[in-house]
């Protein structure tokens, strides 16, 4: 198996040019790459300011919009329910083994973003999309040592992508 996206666009603001998804796969297959990881299925979700304002409000108790959430799969377990799969034969697969999470990704902040930074959005969905992903596999940026980690790791899987600022 290798790493795997699936995605779907749930905003109305702009078409997903079918560029970028492939674009976005070859982060993924980069910043896989670079953390020595070859397999795994990740969800990418587009949407707009006020589905992420929703997530971020439910999930994180963050009343406002972001720019962009991950929901990992590989988590610790503290709090959580443990899923329960029975299979009917051995040769049965889990059908959540292999995945790595969810991002969801609001093109309108994105948008917003870019401006702000003076750079295309492909490059800014770009990163957030890494951003994401190193969330899903444990990275975090609570303090400056966690964020510098984070960013040097984020642009260097988009130097190699050519995403460049």
């Amino acid at each position: 198996m290798s790493l795997q996206l699936d995605w779907s666009n749930e905003q109305q603001k702009m078409d997903i040019p079918e560029q970028w998804i492939g674009k976005l796969e070859e982060l993924l297959k980069l910043a896989g790459e670079a953390e020595g990881m070859d397999s795994g299925e990740v969800t990418l979700t587009f949407t707009d300011n006020e589905g992420i304002h929703q997530l971020n409000r439910d999930y994180r108790g963050i009343d406002r919009p972001t720019d962009v959430l991950s929901f990992a799969m590989l988590d610790d377990g503290t709090d959580e329910l443990d899923i329960i799969f029975e299979v009917e034969s051995e040769d049965e697969a889990d059908p959540i083994s292999g995945m790595l999470g969810d991002i969801v990704i609001s093109v309108e902040k994105a948008l917003e973003q870019s401006e702000e930074y003076g750079h295309s959005l492909e490059r800014e969905i770009g990163f957030l999309f890494v951003h994401g992903f190193l969330h899903l596999i444990g990275y975090d940026h609570e303090d400056e040592a966690g964020e510098a980690e984070m960013t040097a790791k984020q642009e260097a899987v988009l130097q190699k992508a050519g995403l460049t600022r």
